[in-house]
């Protein structure tokens, strides 16, 4: 599929949930051409267990909702933004049922289930795996449309800006993307008149994530390198519950299961250990609550891992509500309907990342964003659960209008200059790129996980620091590859983490330091200026 010499309206960075979804309303009236880094369906929105938040109960309300979210973001959420989403909720979840996803029903309305943070039951669902459902809707009606093209195996490299006209501008509007083909080795100009951005989170800074392997901060790492500013970077998620197993990485235990009556026992005692550390919510804290909660059963009688136990639950409700769960853990030797699952927290969701308002808008003229990649004022400083993907159909949509009423002011874009590989060789040294990413996900582990002190942040800030002449001198001389431009986004990513972390001297959410454990009010948001 060749869609370099085609000029398309709009580019999409991006395949999941929200880059479809803004492809999906851009292509009533434009055409748009979606890059995909690896496969169409290798980002995070396949990989969504638990499902979408959205108040479809009578005895459920939008403020509720409302405050559900605020007080898992502990605050830092913006208001506004959090009225604007839920209110679009119920016709986000409408447009999923034209499409034809098969969300889990009693009779004729919609199964509601619960997760951790909320007040009532309002996840919409398809069984235990609601994203792969959702993504294989969207990308069926994208397939289907004239209007779109998708472009898989295509890794973006960097922003086309002013600075790449031909006739050289200092101006920071954004006029596409350099992508490289990964089939072919060679970096073609994707340009357009404008451009969403819906590349996902940064997981893969750190050593245990729940995230897929591309999730490296690309999108952020981009926007940032060409002038937009990126807000609360420091609040990284940890998912409580990743299946503890050497064989199998990164398998997430949904939130559904403590939803559904799951209990977390320590391993060797069996004692339920969350009525230590929230005895009113207990197991249905917030993820934050929760993830320190065992991080610190582990650190302090050091276990390997703790217990996540649903086996006091009829074994046919089980393997009803949890179908992807059992199979996987029964071809491991594990019968959740009969014995404890071993869990530990991993990374699991980037909640700061690149400024936009409610249109979608970034600080630069023509760069929109939707999704994981994104600051909102959504999730605060902690992501209530199964906001997300409500977040990337609400965005998606929103940067998508914002577009079309506005169309007749964005200009076609200038000429642009080729991509120069004149003066870089192919690498003979491989082995650095691979040292290099071990060396950042697993100090940022170690230093800049659950729990923090300024002088583990020091101690990454030092080792970022070394790394960056070393990375940017490998990417000089050497032709690009997926890996070599990961590497530089992570580590992009990782100094803005870090960067954020030091600048709050608090512990707010996610953001939990031993050296300022108390909370300071107000709540005001980390935002790191380019």
């Amino acid at each position: 599929m060749s869609a370099k010499n085609e000029q398309f309206d709009v580019l999409v960075i991006g395949s999941g949930a929200a880059g479809l979804t803004a492809a999906l309303s851009l292509a009533q009236e434009l055409k748009v051409l979606v890059l995909a880094k690896g496969k169409l369906t290798s980002g995070s929105t396949a990989w969504a267990q638990g499902g979408i938040a959205a108040v479809l109960d009578t005895g459920d309300t939008f403020e509720d909702h409302i405050r559900d979210t605020m007080v898992a973001g502990a605050g830092l959420n913006d208001r506004e933004t959090v009225e604007f989403v839920i209110s679009r909720a119920p016709a986000a979840i409408d447009r999923l049922c034209e499409l034809g996803v098969p969300f889990n029903r009693e009779g004729s309305d919609l199964h509601l289930t619960r997760e951790g943070g909320h007040s009532h039951r309002r996840i919409v669902h398809v069984h235990d795996a609601t994203g792969w459902a959702v993504q294989a809707a969207l990308l069926q009606a994208a397939e289907e449309n004239p209007n779109i093209t998708l472009l898989p195996n295509h890794t973006c490299v960097d922003l086309i800006t002013g600075q790449n006209e031909i006739k050289y501008s200092g101006s920071g509007r954004v006029w596409g993307a350099y992508a490289l083909d990964t089939q072919t080795g060679k970096v073609e100009a994707y340009t357009a008149r404008a451009t969403v951005m819906a590349a996902g989170g940064a997981g893969r800074c750190y050593l245990f994530s729940t995230a897929p392997r591309g999730a490296t901060g690309d999108g952020i790492a981009m926007a940032w390198r060409a002038g937009a500013r990126v807000s609360n970077m420091e609040m990284m998620q940890f998912h409580p519950t990743c299946l503890y197993n050497l064989e199998v990485k990164n398998f997430l235990i949904t939130e559904a299961v403590r939803g559904e009556g799951g209990h977390l026992l320590h391993p060797e005692t069996g004692h339920r250990f969350m009525q230590d550390y929230d005895p009113e919510r207990m197991e249905l804290a917030p993820r934050d609550v929760v993830a320190r909660a065992i991080d610190d059963q582990i650190k302090r009688f050091g276990l390997d891992y703790v217990h996540l136990d649903i086996s006091h639950q009829p074994p046919e409700f089980v393997m009803e509500h949890f179908p992807t769960i059992y199979d996987k853990l029964e071809t491991l030797g594990i019968d959740m309907t009969k014995e404890p699952i071993p869990v530990v927290p991993a990374q699991h969701y980037t909640c700061g990342g690149v400024l936009i308002d409610l249109n979608g808008r970034t600080d630069l003229p023509g760069l929109y964003a939707a999704g994981e990649c994104t600051e909102s004022g959504l999730h605060g400083a902690n992501r209530l659960a199964s906001n997300s993907l409500l977040e990337c159909f609400v965005f998606g949509d929103a940067a998508a209008k914002d577009i079309l009423a506005n169309w007749d002011s964005f200009e076609a874009p200038p000429a642009i200059r080729e991509w120069d590989e004149s003066r870089v060789t192919d690498s003979d040294e491989e082995v650095v790129i691979k040292q290099n990413w071990t060396e950042i996900r697993r100090f940022m582990w170690n230093y800049v996980g659950i729990v923090r002190t300024t002088k583990r942040l020091e101690r990454a800030a030092h080792r970022i620091n070394l790394l960056g002449s070393e990375i940017e001198d490998y990417y000089g001389h050497f032709r690009v590859t997926t890996d070599l431009i990961e590497l530089r986004n992570l580590h992009q990513c990782a100094e803005l983490i870090v960067k954020s972390a030091l600048k709050r001297h608090e512990s707010r959410g996610l953001h939990y330091t031993l050296d300022y454990p108390e909370t300071v009010d107000p709540p005001i948001d980390t935002v790191l200026v380019p």
